[in-house]
């Protein structure tokens, strides 16, 4: 048998954790979070292009997510950077090379608790919303959108404003 770890099961959705002699925002939803809109870019943007949008508007990472809606991963300013130097890709080559397709999504609803625990491994999570979509045709499905990136400074910044009395 396989040991299994609490906070594992917890970021997996295996274990809902309302246990006692947690930190008071513990249970609090994503959705508290004051998370501004995500830079969002598609898979044809270059390395160079990216590179540009990034520093222009600040951002460390951005979701590349195709039209479709599927999300595709997270670039890092850091790493298209290195990538690029390190003559890994070139500057005309597209983002999706740089691209990390492992990363953990986090619904509005979950908790900071949860939130926490995806956190202790992963320096960033992409916060998703199941949306339902109607085709032309009647048919509907659901899709998920990228409402916002959420890393520990976030965390740290919420839980830091709003301390418990």
């Amino acid at each position: 048998s396989k040991f299994v770890n609490e906070k594992w099961m917890i970021k997996n959705g295996f274990l809902n954790d309302v246990q006692e002699h947690k930190p008071w925002w513990w249970n609090i939803k994503v959705q508290k979070l004051n998370l501004s809109a995500p830079l969002i870019l598609l898979p044809e943007v270059s390395c160079q292009k990216a590179i540009e949008i990034l520093q222009e508007k600040g951002y460390d990472q951005a979701p590349v997510v195709a039209e479709s809606g599927l999300i595709l991963g997270m670039v890092t300013l850091s790493n298209t950077l290195s990538s690029v130097l390190a003559g890994k890709v070139e500057f005309s080559d597209p983002v999706t090379k740089v691209t990390y397709d492992q990363f953990s999504k986090i619904g509005l609803e979950d908790s900071l608790g949860k939130l926490s625990c995806i956190l202790e491994n992963d320096h960033f999570a992409i916060v998703v919303h199941q949306q339902m979509q109607f085709s032309g045709n009647g048919s509907s499905f659901m899709k998920q959108m990228v409402f916002g990136v959420v890393t520990a400074m976030d965390l740290l910044t919420f839980v830091s404003r709003n301390k418990k009395k």
